[in-house]
């Protein structure tokens, strides 16, 4: 720790708002130098928004930041940066063309003579590297290196700025065992030189063993603060989940007996093993915390990203699926994440985006006739209440109306099987009911649903029943009746 460290930084009262939505509801948190406090919640709790703050990455809509009693409101992670606080995210940001010590100095080079000092450059990231127990000539291009040894760039080119305050989001979470006990001795070694840390993790166990503190979120609000000697894993779970949920009103209709679909043993870089059955008219819901394999599992099924391995079965028959075309021909449709840049053209008019997948069969001299699209207009307005001007740029609709577009998009022709994944990310709560009564409708007449949430009380509220993944494997698969938020959780988080 430098000479002129800070030695606590506080947050009292911060708001975030988008739109309608408060993602974060008068959070206090404080940080003092040498200790590090493990942040924990549910997806979705206010975890990252929270450190994005601190970080300087978003701007809070209410409250005040202090360190050492100084305001602290950083416009942007550099002022963040020059105030002493920096943040090492999940995803890892590196430019594999250069060397690991060019990807240290990035935006601070040092220079002599108004040229860059490559030697003292190198000699400064050897520095740090050794600090950290890397061996790595800082001369190697970044490309070829691993993801846990590019992690561990990422730390020590925070380090190099000589932080008071530091936050890890997710650090291990593509990280081995091996890797991550490296992680968890590197925090333990900034915290020994006075640095303040934040470790955000699904890893219940890894933050019970580098924490000082634990502070829960929980749809927006610190619901609890301790020391970590406190609460053990169990406790950790019941705060997160905390919430009881009134699903007697909303009991999905059984589904059929018939199996319309089964998966055995698909495997890929992603996933191992995975293996389940789908039944006519039933909703199952896949639900694992961030990085878990949710989404590589259902792209997988559905052509969009390939498997090594496993088989795929539609009423009773193998069917091989190599690429989208497949899955389609097979009656397997899939409405990704991210409608913005996966599933909608936002330039084009609601009617021509849904016929999009379709206008191979439903050309007439290279182009979809104007008379289908009066009637597929006409059709999907009134079957899903789509609200607006369909024949304008779709990018002009709601972010509600942009969801059940791209849920018409699919629903031209009755599927099999149906994937959506995170089907209501960014709608508002009235938007997000009119897609339930959709999914519901749906599996009423006999599709098969696949719904991948990251909100634990969709999944529950939807589904017959729930596949958990954790670490790329299907944990289990649980009945209604069985599903409580509580055992999700234990089967969540990585043991």
């Amino acid at each position: 720790m430098t000479e002129n460290a800070a030695t606590t930084l506080t947050a009292t009262g911060l708001i975030k708002r988008y739109g309608e939505a408060t993602v974060l509801r008068g959070v206090d948190f404080s940080l003092r130098a040498g200790t590090v406090v493990g942040l924990i919640g549910e997806n979705g709790a206010g975890k990252s928004t929270l450190s994005s703050i601190i970080a300087g990455i978003k701007q809070p809509d209410g409250g005040t930041m202090t360190i050492d009693g100084v305001a602290y409101a950083p416009s942007g992670p550099l002022e963040a940066l020059n105030s002493g606080v920096a943040i090492i995210h999940q995803e890892i940001k590196m430019i594999p063309e250069l060397s690991v010590a060019e990807n240290m100095f990035l935006g601070r080079v040092p220079t002599r003579r108004g040229r860059v000092d490559y030697a003292a450059m190198k000699a400064q990231a050897a520095e740090v590297l050794a600090q950290l127990g890397v061996r790595l000539d800082p001369r190697t291009l970044v490309g070829g290196l691993s993801t846990a040894t590019q992690q561990e760039i990422e730390i020590a080119r925070a380090i190099l700025r000589e932080p008071s305050f530091v936050i890890f989001d997710e650090p291990s979470a593509s990280l081995g065992q091996e890797e991550t006990e490296r992680v968890l001795e590197q925090i333990d070694l900034l915290r020994s030189r006075g640095t303040g840390v934040v470790y955000i993790s699904h890893r219940l166990d890894e933050v019970s063993t580098i924490s000082d503190r634990v502070v829960c979120l929980r749809d927006g609000a610190k619901v609890g603060d301790w020391a970590a000697d406190e609460i053990d894993r169990d406790g950790m779970i019941r705060a997160m989940v905390g919430r009881s949920l009134d699903r007697r009103a909303i009991e999905p209709e059984p589904h059929g007996p018939t199996v319309v679909a089964k998966v055995t043993g698909l495997c890929s870089e992603h996933f191992d093993n995975v293996s389940f059955e789908l039944h006519e008219g039933e909703i199952l819901g896949l639900s694992g915390l961030v990085g878990a394999g949710r989404t590589e599992i259902v792209r997988a099924l559905a052509g969009a990203d390939p498997f090594r391995s496993g088989e795929v079965q539609v009423r009773g028959r193998r069917v091989r699926i190599r690429r989208m075309s497949d899955a389609i021909a097979a009656g397997i449709y899939m409405v990704p994440e991210d409608r913005k840049t996966q599933g909608l053209n936002l330039n084009r008019s609601s009617a021509e985006n849904i016929a999009t997948p379709w206008e191979s069969r439903l050309v007439k001299g290279g182009f979809v006739t104007r008379r289908f699209l009066n009637r597929l207009k006409t059709r999907m307005a009134d079957e899903l209440d789509i609200r607006g001007d369909l024949d304008k740029p779709v990018g002009l609709l709601s972010g509600g109306n942009q969801q059940k577009v791209l849920l018409g998009k699919w629903l031209v022709r009755t599927p099999t099987v149906l994937i959506l994944d995170e089907p209501t990310r960014g709608v508002d709560v009235g938007a997000k009911e009119a897609i339930y009564e959709i999914i519901r409708g749906l599996a009423a007449q006999g599709v098969a649903v696949i719904v991948v949430s990251s909100e634990l009380e969709e999944v529950l509220l939807l589904s017959h029943r729930v596949m958990v993944v954790a670490g790329g494997r299907a944990r289990d698969v649980l009945d209604r009746d069985q599903a409580t938020p509580e055992r999700i959780m234990q089967l969540s988080v990585p043991s």
